[in-house]
């Protein structure tokens, strides 16, 4: 029924409800979409009445159940609008002299590194999963995604956009351990025997404790420390001082002082690096693509 619904809604009213939902206020919402509060208020009035159910309570201004359920359904039907977009004015458009790539912070690895063009690049580090949306927007040329995958094995990536992927890099992944750790002259360590250790929840750092726990039968890797940025020094640093382990590509986890990187040998998973790209790319992006592309 949603989708029917949907289909039919002014994505002017359906953006103006987002944004009120999410500031949690008219006046604010007002301000960041350049309405006056009597706009936002009509908008929201006239959405309630084409949908038959009112989506928001006043004191204070919160989503109702069918506003929370709404809410679910306009975010990728809004990103989707965007992305056509993008799409339609990326085609029309001459290809810009420069390169906007974002990357996930463990993505860019060496061999990506030594790819990149020698000028006129701009390296955007963003949240893993915020990537795609990037890349299908426009906002970024192309992006370098990664995370926990089985021997040539695509990533799962989230579905905002027809979005082209391409394999560009497999590399052993490794526990990242404190030198004076009881397991730190392992050779080798099965993820398994590790599921009630104390980690670092760094989802947009490392790897994803939800992609350890897949890959380690569903269960334990419990947080001793969230991490909350995109910086993988801070995220060493932190397990090098004994907050907790963290799984790293093996390029990554190497010669971090205080702490020694033990591969995964159990199960046989690898850290996997994809291109995201939408349309044929043209210009430097195209070039990146041709010297990436089928180096896995």
């Amino acid at each position: 029924m949603w989708c029917g619904i949907l289909a039919d809604m002014d994505p002017h009213l359906l953006r103006t409800y987002v944004t009120v939902a999410r500031l949690s206020s008219f006046s604010e919402a007002a301000r960041t979409l350049g309405y006056t509060q009597s706009a936002v208020s009509q908008h929201i009035a006239a959405l309630e009445q084409d949908l038959g159910a009112p989506l928001l309570t006043r004191r204070p201004v919160a989503p109702t159940a069918a506003g929370e359920r709404l809410l679910e359904h306009a975010g990728p039907l809004l990103l989707r609008l965007d992305a056509a977009r993008a799409d339609v004015v990326r085609m029309a458009a001459a290809p810009e002299p420069g390169l906007t790539l974002a990357v996930a912070p463990t993505a860019l690895g060496p061999r990506a590194v030594a790819a990149l063009p020698a000028a006129g690049v701009t390296v955007r580090v963003l949240a893993r999963d915020g990537i795609p949306a990037a890349v299908a927007t426009g906002t970024a040329d192309l992006g370098l995604v990664d995370g926990l995958a089985a021997p040539s094995d695509p990533l799962r990536l989230p579905d905002v956009a027809p979005l082209t992927t391409h394999g560009v890099d497999e590399e052993p992944v490794c526990v990242l351990l404190p030198t004076a750790h009881p397991l730190a002259r392992r050779t080798g360590l099965r993820l398994t025997d590790l599921a009630d250790a104390r980690w670092l929840d760094a989802p947009d750092a490392g790897l994803p404790l939800a992609q350890l726990r897949a890959a380690g039968g569903g269960h334990g890797f419990r947080p001793a420390l969230r991490y909350e940025g995109t910086d993988v020094r801070v995220l060493t640093a932190l397990s090098a001082a004994g907050h907790g382990l963290t799984l790293l590509p093996r390029s990554a986890a190497a010669g971090v002082p205080g702490a020694v990187a033990v591969p995964v040998t159990e199960p046989r998973v690898v850290h996997r690096t994809e291109l995201v790209c939408t349309g044929a790319p043209r210009g430097a992006a195209a070039r990146l693509v041709e010297v990436l592309v089928g180096r896995v």
